[in-house]
């Protein structure tokens, strides 16, 4: 199966511009991150989507601000692409009481429903039912909110992958459904544990869906897609199956060298890295190197000051810990 490429025109230099701002925050607030959990300030283990920005900027920029987003543990790019503050996201990095959950979640659990951003999920396959549940209630409702639903190719071989695809399809569901194809389950290939080349895409038609392939690390490929499928579930037309293929540029997680990739196809998929391709794109057609270079300092500012007000945030005080945390909303009853 060929990826698709958008017959539609690419969208405007505003947009396009609001999309490259957008994949450097993610890129420049993900490198810090790493470098920030081996001086011991992050807390937990981190998943990065450096090399996977294109996705989650370009579908979040034809996004409405009351759609729903869910996404998997490797969500930071997908958090800040809906305008969640920085700031909140080192924090709860960090552990800090100023954290978007507190500092009770760490990097696998953000959340942030005033930007609809409605959880990232650890547990493979988990959210696909619950972006399925908020997409039923929008219908329910009439609001015309469509859920956003990305995940991992890995997640093709999961239970709830086919349960939801399968409601969605009955009930015509306005949700859009959107594989990150990085080529990899951790730490292996997809294609040597999957009966079928494209993992999401080639199981479409079992539910009745086209067979949607995209490169996921052209903005302007996924912005448009992600628009057409977007405006098919607003229209009460069902549900979309999208297949981003990308690379992550490091291991799985930070514990991971990433060693068991041949060094040609590392090679391959980073001379295919997004944010200069983009930025490249940008200058040929028409952008202004001052503004994009602008883009780049102001990011960095942001970077700078989220981290150090996330620094010097505080620990959470036991009220918040020892909240949310048993049935009863506390663990007093244990002792």
């Amino acid at each position: 199966m060929s990826t698709q490429r958008p017959t539609a025109a690419a969208p405007a230099l505003e947009t396009r511009l609001a999309i490259y701002r957008t994949m450097a925050e993610c890129r420049q607030f993900e490198a810090r991150a790493q470098e920030l959990f081996f001086e011991g300030l992050v807390r937990g283990t981190t998943h990065l989507g450096i090399g996977q920005e294109a996705v989650a900027a370009g579908v979040a920029a034809a996004m409405r601000t009351d759609d729903y987003t869910f996404c998997t543990y490797r969500g930071h790019n997908h958090t800040l692409a809906r305008g969640v503050p920085m700031a909140p996201i080192f924090a709860e990095l960090f552990g800090r009481g100023t954290g978007l959950l507190g500092g009770k979640g760490g990097s696998m659990h953000l959340t942030s429903v005033e930007h609809g951003v409605m959880g990232s999920y650890a547990i493979i396959g988990a959210h696909l039912p619950i972006a399925l549940g908020a997409a039923w209630s929008a219908q329910y409702r009439k609001s015309g909110q469509v859920a956003l639903c990305f995940f991992g190719d890995g997640t093709t071989n999961i239970g709830a992958f086919h349960e939801a695809l399968n409601m969605a399809a009955v009930w015509k569901a306005p949700v859009v459904f959107i594989c990150e194809n990085n080529q990899y389950m951790e730490y292996t290939p997809i294609g040597s544990v999957t009966a079928v080349p494209r993992p999401a895409a080639d199981r479409a038609s079992a539910y009745g869906l086209e067979p949607i392939v995209v490169d996921g690390n052209d903005p302007d490929a996924v912005y448009a897609i992600a628009r057409t499928a977007i405006d098919r579930a607003r229209a009460g037309d069902g549900p979309s199956l999208i297949e981003a293929l990308t690379y992550r540029h490091g291991g799985h997680s930070r514990a991971d060298p990433g060693k068991y990739r041949p060094d040609e196809e590392v090679k391959a998929w980073l001379a295919r890295d997004p944010l200069p391709m983009y930025r490249a794109r940008l200058l040929a057609e028409g952008a202004s190197e001052v503004a994009l270079a602008a883009i780049d300092d102001e990011t960095r500012g942001s970077v700078a000051e989220a981290e150090q007000e996330a620094r010097s945030a505080p620990e959470p005080s036991l009220d918040v810990l020892e909240t949310q945390v048993w049935s009863d909303g506390g663990s007093a009853w244990r002792n």
